[in-house]
């Protein structure tokens, strides 16, 4: 899910992390002592680049827990799915954050994650991937079509409203959207157009490549780069794949309103799992982990800290939030094992698509 995450660099301290190297994002430089041995434990989480909490929230689990929190970052979801599966028994760490939906299938068929038996909180269990305790789900966030309103606004025209609508003529150039081989975001989005146009998806991105749509590597430069709602200087395209809960950091401080707006009937759900690597040297802290990541307060920082839905019901969220960050009432879905048996097709038929 890989999110307009990085505007909460200065909220937190995150290293990234090779396979080779990496840093710990404790609350300090030196490692905490268990307080039971009086040795020191490090419990290492393997996650995606856009893993963010508040410091004071990794040193009060440092604290409470005595083990020291050490984060490897290995790109986004994908990349990060395809490192545990290579790593198999001889994991990078002891627990994981950051596959999705969209790759869990493929991490449980190769066996990455041994169960987790703990508690989950009120309302995480409508998230479950069907037929697993072994990954368990920490958030949730839908991607989505987001349009620049205030673009249109300016220029006297109207938003498109659907996903038919983008191979109008009319929003010519309009659309930047990322690589379904390169992006989490983006394969999410073409998952999204296979649940709405079945065996003719591919003619419709044959006619939303005609239309002038530009595919970008990933999120960043989609939205930051290209998508005029996302401050890029030379960004000419007000159309964007994005998150539901993107609308929330357009606001105007003039008007108090949002500049941007989700498209709600475009939407793909998306939920990211943790889970205890199998073969973890220190399974009780991946589990400890684990139960930090559904704790209420982390659950509570995940908005503003990754930009993403709770999915522990009754957390409070930030005010913006509850105002512009809309979730959809209904989503545009794809089972796992659909996604499963059937993800490499669509990715080649997808490249083959849009070099033509």
């Amino acid at each position: 899910m890989h999110l307009q995450r990085a505007l909460v660099a200065s909220l937190v301290l995150v290293t990234t992390c090779s396979m080779a190297a990496c840093s710990a994002i404790g609350g300090s430089d030196e490692p905490t002592a268990n307080e039971t041995t009086g040795q020191i434990k490090d419990v290492v989480l393997v996650t995606h680049d856009s893993f963010a909490l508040p410091k004071g929230l990794i040193k009060k689990f440092e604290k409470d827990t005595g083990y020291h929190l050490v984060v490897r970052q290995n790109g986004d979801a994908g990349e990060l799915t395809n490192k545990l599966v290579l790593t198999t028994n001889s994991p990078l760490g002891d627990v994981s954050f950051g596959v999705d939906n969209t790759f869990a299938s493929r991490a449980l068929d190769n066996h990455v994650f041994e169960a987790y038996d703990g508690t989950l909180p009120a309302g995480a269990d409508a998230y479950r991937l069907e037929g697993s305790d072994q990954v368990v789900p920490i958030d949730t966030a839908s991607v989505c079509v987001n349009v620049d309103t205030a673009w249109y606004a300016a220029h006297q025209q109207t938003p498109p409203q659907t996903l038919d609508d983008l191979a109008d003529p009319a929003y010519h150039d309009q659309l930047v959207v990322e690589g379904a081989p390169t992006s989490s975001t983006g394969f999410a989005f073409l998952l999204a157009t296979i649940a709405a146009k079945g065996d003719g998806w591919q003619d419709y991105w044959t006619r939303l490549m005609a239309n002038g749509t530009k595919v970008d590597a990933g999120w960043e430069d989609a939205y930051y780069v290209d998508f005029t709602g996302g401050g890029g200087k030379a960004a000419t395209r007000p159309i964007v794949v994005s998150y539901d809960s993107s609308p929330a950091f357009t606001i105007d401080q003039a008007s108090g309103k949002s500049t941007t707006k989700a498209l709600l009937d475009t939407c793909f759900r998306q939920t990211e799992y943790a889970g205890i690597l199998a073969g973890a040297d220190n399974p009780a802290g991946a589990k400890a982990v684990i139960d930090f990541l559904l704790s209420p307060q982390v659950q509570a920082a995940l908005p503003e800290s990754m930009y993403v839905f709770p999915v522990a019901d009754g957390t409070p969220l930030p005010a913006e939030w509850a105002k512009w960050a809309v979730q959809p009432t209904s989503t545009l879905d794809v089972s796992a094992a659909d996604i499963d048996a059937n993800r490499d097709d669509w990715l080649n038929d997808w490249t083959d698509v849009i070099t033509k």
